[in-house]
């Protein structure tokens, strides 16, 4: 009998949502202590350089990576005021997309969406790690 991953492509826009929640999962279990996070700097550069406030600890990305799990698993969308400013203003720049073919603009996003799943997995493992760096742990 296969494993339910197994009916899906290495690919899968599902598999790769199911193995970022995995990672999530794994670092609120390794993380008992959240609060040890507050004020550890991120390695990211690209964190400070794209966004307007000063740089993330990990205990931001910490709330931040649980947010984006909670919103991809309920698929409950909410914008505030700052957030939605900025997404009016990414529109205008993606304006000349909409005027592709239904196919084109689809493959656009998912390819970027397989981008930012990757990512945030990734940064998931990476604070899962530096958290047990700093309690003492070896992996």
């Amino acid at each position: 009998m296969q494993s339910a991953d197994a009916k899906f492509n290495k690919n899968s826009l599902l598999l790769a949502l199911r193995g970022y929640s995995s990672a999530v999962n794994d670092m609120e279990r390794t993380v008992l202590l959240p609060s040890l996070l507050r004020d550890v700097p991120t390695d990211e550069a690209w964190e400070c350089e794209a966004t307007e406030e000063s740089c993330r600890d990990l205990y931001s990305n910490y709330l931040m990576l649980k947010a984006i799990r909670t919103t991809a698993e309920s698929s409950l969308v909410l914008l505030d005021d700052h957030k939605a400013k900025s997404n009016a203003a990414l529109d205008k720049t993606l304006e000349p997309l909409l005027d592709t073919d239904p196919e084109t603009l689809f493959r656009f996003h998912l390819i970027g969406l397989f981008s930012v799943m990757s990512d945030l997995t990734k940064m998931t493992q990476t604070l899962t790690v530096k958290y047990m760096d700093i309690i003492g742990v070896a992996n």
